[in-house]
């Protein structure tokens, strides 16, 4: 008997619409309920090199905003930016080329474009927070002109104070921090803390600042004292001395994003950040998970030897790394019993946080975690929403609370 034709498969484009693409995320989360579960996204990408025109609008030097709009045949696109598209091949060699500018309509609505697509992604994956970290500023840390750090931060975070996140409560922001210069990061904490929708504030590991440095002591006690998180998000850099040997993108994709927060991690254990600053809130976002216990494990061996280099510390370092926060995206779930181990190791029914990075093309929906066979109803609970509540002193609506309960 003939066997019928295999059906081709729609075309993923910049253009597609986000509901298309994440039809069977849709379909998982019914299946599963999870439209009955408390769902924080704690790393989604708002896209802004999209939008970029309109974000140099909110540069405050005049003379920069003047010069950004002779970048890009007059629009502004592009300006100051000093990522280099040509190395990041993050589409997949063109394959899931959708986050490359997030070109998908919006038409019909007076919306901000990234308004529309947060709600698009949260109605497909049952969400009920995003949280959004910038896409082409993850390499503004290395941007060779330390000013334009502080310019280029300041107007990213203006325009989703001012002009996104009023439109949505759902969408929630953990601002950029101009790290480079530790003054102006003191000065984005007091403008922007409190801000509607901002939940905490950023540092993008790819960069070369050692996070102990005195310089940066101000900035960790302000916001230990407001209550509010500082999050760690990897990103690539074929730069770096040992990551340029590699000559392939997927062994530089596979070990940059762990060797920058690998190398912050360490120096904030070393040299005591957590007893120092014992109820500041630490999130490492997007490195995946299996380093961890290996940092642990190594941590620890030479701690044991060495206590004299590492005096502030009164316990392990796997102790202290066991109360922050990691995310959970890209989550290495080929081998069960590794995973369930590390989910051990981090104590993740209390410190993982569910991570989609969507748009990305390597994104996870929340039936990632929901599946996982060794968790219970009540971790799988706390990992997908239930510990971002906590970590951000977001609302959790009564009727989940109630259900929980039932």
């Amino acid at each position: 008997m003939p066997q019928p034709a295999p059906q081709e498969l729609p075309e993923i484009g910049p253009r597609t619409n986000s509901l298309d693409i994440l039809a069977h995320g849709r379909q998982q989360a019914i299946k599963r309920n999870l439209q009955n579960t408390f769902i924080v996204d704690v790393d989604s990408h708002i896209g802004e090199s999209g939008h970029w025109p309109e974000v140099m609008k909110f540069l405050e030097n005049d003379a920069t905003r003047e010069a950004a709009f002779t970048f890009g045949g007059g629009t502004g696109q592009g300006a100051f930016l000093n990522d280099m598209p040509g190395l990041q091949w993050q589409g997949v060699h063109g394959r899931i080329p959708h986050a490359a500018g997030l070109k998908e309509p919006v038409e019909g609505s007076d919306l901000p474009k990234p308004v529309v697509l947060s709600r698009r992604a949260m109605d497909a994956l049952s969400l009920d927070y995003q949280v959004f970290f910038p896409n082409g500023l993850l390499f503004l840390g290395m941007h060779p002109v330390k000013e334009m750090e502080v310019e280029l931060a300041t107007a990213y975070n203006r325009w989703l104070v001012e002009h996104v996140l009023p439109h949505e409560p759902r969408m929630q922001a953990m601002l950029y921090l101009p790290f480079n210069s530790p003054a102006a990061a003191e000065a984005t904490i007091k403008r922007f803390l409190g801000a509607r929708g901002v939940c905490g504030f950023l540092v993008t590991s790819t960069r070369y600042q050692p996070v102990h440095a005195n310089e940066y002591m101000r900035v960790y006690a302000m916001l230990e004292e407001a209550g509010v998180p500082i999050g760690f998000h990897a990103h690539h850099n074929w730069h770096n001395e040992y990551t340029k040997q590699l000559n392939r993108f997927i062994s530089m994709h596979a070990l940059s994003f762990v060797l920058s927060n690998l190398v912050h991690l360490t120096n904030w254990v070393i040299n005591g950040m957590p007893v120092r600053f014992p109820k500041l809130k630490t999130i490492w976002i997007e490195s995946g998970l299996a380093w961890v216990p290996f940092l642990m494990q190594r941590l620890d061996h030479e701690y044991l030897m060495r206590r004299s280099e590492a005096p502030l510390l009164k316990r392990l370092p796997s102790e202290y790394m066991r109360e922050m926060f990691y995310t959970s995206q890209p989550m290495e779930a080929q081998n069960m019993k590794l995973l369930e181990g590390t989910f051990e190791a981090i104590d993740a029914p209390n410190q993982l946080l569910y991570a989609s990075d969507w748009p990305h093309w390597d994104f996870d929906v929340p039936s990632a975690i929901w599946d996982l066979p060794f968790l219970n109803d009540q971790a799988r609970r706390n990992i997908l929403g239930l510990n971002a509540a906590r970590l951000f002193n977001l609302p959790v609506p009564a009727r989940y609370r109630q259900m929980a309960a039932e």
